[in-house]
């Protein structure tokens, strides 16, 4: 077994501290990641909590227009849209008090990054919630 890294770290952490996942840019569209990524993660217990401004419905659970709009505490907050609007993300996660925000992979943002720290949040960045899920072996935790 490998050294575990400092973000291995915090990927353990979350994946092991959260059974719900609030999902902004959650997308009905089977082709793309936002669909088949929280679908997985549905698949392995974790409940899925989709924003988007545009869907009713999407993995059968009630979408949600903003994080706002969220009708309870919101703890980790996944991230499918473009790096440019994550510090505006970031900022509505820590609004709304949540305590972890994670950047799908291949989306970076040093701003995202600094408001999401100095807020507290535990931070990951440009990695897979399907791939970390696998590489660990968890499935949601039991809370």
């Amino acid at each position: 077994m490998g050294i575990m890294s400092g973000a291995d770290a915090v990927v353990e952490r979350i994946l092991t501290s959260y059974d719900t996942i609030t999902v902004v840019g959650a997308s009905n569209a089977q082709q793309k990641p936002a669909h088949y990524v929280p679908e997985h993660m549905q698949q392995h217990g974790w409940r899925i909590i989709p924003v988007n401004p545009h869907e009713e419905k999407i993995l059968d659970e009630p979408v949600f227009r903003t994080l706002a709009d969220v009708t309870e505490q919101v703890g980790l907050v996944n991230v499918f849209r473009p790096a440019g609007a994550t510090p505006d993300i970031a900022r509505q996660a820590v609004a709304v008090g949540a305590s972890a925000l994670w950047l799908q992979l291949h989306i970076i943002s040093d701003e995202a990054r600094r408001i999401a720290e100095d807020a507290g949040l535990l931070y990951v960045q440009d990695r897979c919630l399907i791939i970390e899920q696998r590489r660990l072996g968890i499935n949601a935790p039991r809370l």
